[in-house]
């Protein structure tokens, strides 16, 4: 697994070294934070070898990928069409790209009303050559969005979001367990339901625990920070969950979590120590742009750049969803948090986000 230092000396070369192979003799200056000047949803971004690459829904029918030197440079790069549902799928939405066993995979979901599951292409290029979208057996098979895989103490694990039974009532967040093949075995387990008043500002049907992401913290432990409240107004945010020391995965009462909002435009859902985001609202679906998608072990010491969408916080557009615009913010690892006000509460690492 490659470590997060490869993602900083990314960021660190200049897109001209990075284009030539050779070193840049003065670092870049860090990404430009803020509005990146990309319409649309659901950021997700990953550094590799062949420099950084995003994957993102165009018009619910196509995949498009960037693929640049660096993370400013994406911005203005031409996307590349990877894949088209030609099969009419219907309403492709929310891809996550990761790099594993050698390939380029995105995840993306797919269907019409409750017909939405979980689909795979992959390539060995991050911008050419992908194959069939092919559905993820996930168990049950319910309603499902905004899955990908990952690896943690030896094993792998999908983590989506979805429905517990056949109505749009409630998402919440499922994880189940991958065999040596890449699929999935066993039963799934919910391990976040938006069951907070935080969660939920509006009172509003369906209630919203969507885009999982997971990381590794200093000490190892396992977050999947996730969006809370509907992508459709001005309180959609980020919460964490913290999966506790030796703690299984597959265990839901091994997660802790945050007692707010990490990161929302209203001060209300915030947690202690949550940062209040200025620069949009709406803020979530967010991506840490790790090595290969991966989650890695991250640096206490430093902050590093993450994707989010949002909508400009001075619009009050008459359609949110097609306001929403992808952001460029920082987040860094905070010690000694508490999650969870009662009893049987955890404390751990957190993270604090910045626009």
């Amino acid at each position: 697994m490659q470590s997060l230092s490869r993602l900083l000396t990314l960021i660190l070369l200049s897109a001209s070294a990075a284009l030539s192979g050779a070193q840049a003799e003065e670092p870049a200056a860090a990404p430009t934070l803020g509005d990146t000047g990309v319409p649309g949803a659901d950021p997700s971004i990953i550094s590799t070898e062949d420099g950084f690459v995003s994957v993102e829904s165009r018009r619910g029918q196509a995949l498009i990928v960037r693929v640049a030197p660096s993370l400013d440079a994406l911005w203005s790069v031409r996307g590349v069409r990877i894949w088209f549902d030609r099969e009419r799928l219907g309403e492709v939405w929310a891809p996550e790209i990761v790099f594993r066993d050698g390939e380029y995979r995105v995840y993306f979901a797919a269907g019409v009303g409750s017909d939405h599951r979980m689909y795979e292409i992959a390539s060995k290029k991050p911008d050419a050559d992908y194959g069939p979208a092919k559905e993820i057996a996930l168990p049950e098979d319910k309603w499902a969005i905004d899955g990908l895989p990952f690896a943690y103490d030896g094993a792998d694990y999908f983590v989506w979001s979805g429905w517990q039974g056949d109505t749009d009532i409630r998402q919440d967040i499922f994880i189940t367990r991958l065999d040596a093949a890449g699929q999935p075995q066993g039963e799934r387990v919910r391990i976040s339901s938006p069951d907070r008043a935080w969660e939920n500002v509006a009172g509003e049907t369906p209630s919203i625990n969507e885009g999982p992401q997971p990381i590794r913290d200093p000490d190892g432990r396992l977050h999947i920070v996730y969006s809370a409240n509907g992508s459709w107004g001005a309180n959609y945010c980020l919460a964490d969950l913290r999966l506790r020391e030796d703690g299984d995965p597959m265990d839901a009462s091994a997660w802790s979590k945050s007692d707010g909002c990490l990161f929302g435009a209203n001060e209300a859902t915030l947690a202690e120590g949550g940062t209040l985001a200025k620069k949009a609202k709406g803020v979530g679906h967010h991506s840490f742009i790790l090595p290969d998608g991966a989650p890695e072990e991250a640096s206490a010491e430093r902050t590093a750049p993450f994707l989010y969408h949002g909508v400009p916080a001075d619009l009050e557009p008459s359609n949110f969803w097609a306001a929403r615009m992808w952001y460029v913010g920082t987040y860094e690892w905070m010690p000694d948090v508490r999650y969870g006000s009662g009893g049987d509460g955890d404390t751990g690492w957190s993270l604090r986000f910045s626009d």
